[in-house]
Parts: C-alpha cells; sequence; structure tokens
C-alpha cells in the first residue's frame, strides 16, 4: 500500500477510533475535568415562561441527570419568543462557546403562531440539525402542537415539518413537547400557550423518552 493511501484510510479512522476512546462524561467529571454540555436551543417552552426558571423541564432534566450520575452540565440557551431564524442565528456561537456533546433543539412554535412559511421553517431546521452534528454534537429535535385556529391545514403541514426533518436528517424526534397535556385548558398557564408549572414533570418525561438512547446507559450501580 502507497503512503498516500495508508494516510486516507488512517485519516478516515480517527473520528472512529476517537469516539471509542473518548471516557464517557461522568469519568470525565469524576476526573475533575469541565463535563460536556448538553444545551437546549428553545423557545419560551424551554425557557420556563410564567414560572420560576427552577420549576421548568429543562431545570428539572439538570436535576435528574445530576441524581442518575450522568455528567452532564445542562444549558438552557432557549430565549422567549425565538423564532427558528433566531435560533439559527445564535447557533454559532452557542457551539463555539458551549462545544456541546448533545443539542436539544426545541424550535418551531412562534414560527407556526406568526404564520411563518412551513418550507422555511423545514430550511432553518434542518440547518440546526446539521450544524449541530458538524460541531460534534447528538441532536434531539423536539417539536409541540399549536392551537386549533391556525386551521387544520397549516396545522397538518407544521406537525409533518418535526418528522420530515428528523427522518432526513437521521435525529430523534419527540413529535411534541406538549404531548399528553395539549389541548387541556387546566395544564397552561392563562394565556393559554404556555404550560404550567405543576405540568413540567410532564413535559421532562416526554423529553427524557427521546433523550435516554442518546444519554447510553446510565453509570455503573444507577438505574433509570
Amino acid at each position: 500500500m502507497n503512503l498516500a493511501r495508508w494516510l486516507s484510510r488512517a485519516a478516515r479512522a480517527l473520528p472512529v477510533l476517537g469516539a471509542l476512546l473518548a471516557p464517557a462524561p461522568h469519568a470525565l467529571a469524576a476526573a475533575g475535568a469541565q463535563p460536556p454540555a448538553l444545551v437546549v436551543l428553545g423557545d419560551s417552552l424551554s425557557a420556563g415562561y410564567g414560572i420560576r426558571v427552577e420549576d421548568g423541564w429543562v431545570a428539572l432534566l439538570e436535576r435528574r441527570l445530576a441524581a442518575q450520575g450522568y455528567g452532564y452540565r445542562v444549558v438552557n440557551a432557549s430565549v422567549s419568543g425565538e423564532t427558528s431564524a433566531g435560533g439559527l442565528a445564535r447557533l454559532p456561537h452557542v457551539l463555539d462557546r458551549q462545544r456541546p456533546a448533545i443539542v436539544i433543539v426545541e424550535l418551531g412554535g412562534n414560527d407556526g403562531l406568526r404564520g411563518l412559511p412551513v418550507a422555511e421553517l423545514r430550511r432553518n431546521l434542518a440547518a440546526l440539525v446539521a450544524r449541530s452534528r458538524a460541531a460534534g454534537a447528538r441532536v434531539l429535535l423536539v417539536g409541540t402542537h399549536l392551537p386549533v385556529n391556525l386551521g387544520p391545514r397549516y396545522n397538518e403541514q407544521y406537525a409533518g415539518v418535526f418528522t420530515a426533518v428528523a427522518a432526513a436528517e437521521h435525529v430523534a424526534l419527540v413529535p411534541s413537547l406538549l404531548e399528553g397535556i395539549a389541548p387541556e385548558e387546566q395544564n397552561f398557564q392563562a394565556d393559554h400557550l404556555h404550560p404550567a408549572a405543576r405540568v413540567q414533570p410532564q413535559l421532562l418525561e416526554t423529553v427524557w423518552r427521546g433523550l435516554l438512547p442518546l444519554l447510553g446507559p446510565p453509570p455503573r450501580g444507577r438505574s433509570s
């Protein structure tokens, strides 16, 4: 085998070898190194709008990961009112600053509420996923419900975007963060859009089911 061919094969093998040799997140934490980040890039549903931040599902996720020994630091990069375009504009800074191992993308609700083109939402979500993966992160895409008054045709097209992007980009999907709580009014704040504090644990369970395969097995002696 000539030198050029050998070097080419070696270069292709390096990422795989690095992944195999990389220590688990909890091992890094135990060694005193900064644990890898799990970033939540979302809108008001993840930012904890209208409730105490510590009661939101992202804060509950952070506490569960710590209790089960997963060595991730949770970074909530969610902004109330954020659209998929806004999240995409912020993404390079978030990736550069946090260098996350996992990115949870929970965006698109404000696109829908504003009636923005579904094709634009799909492009933005695909770019969010692709750029996160290119930075070395595993990605969980999280969709959401829209109010029924936006019309069945738009709602159907909107819901289909998340499934289509997840399939095209080969990433994990939670079809709706609001699964099991919408459209019951008692589960929402007075604006009928934002989940109440008491249902945040249910939101966590919905996300957890999609996230768990990305986390891998819990540390020895722990159970999920």
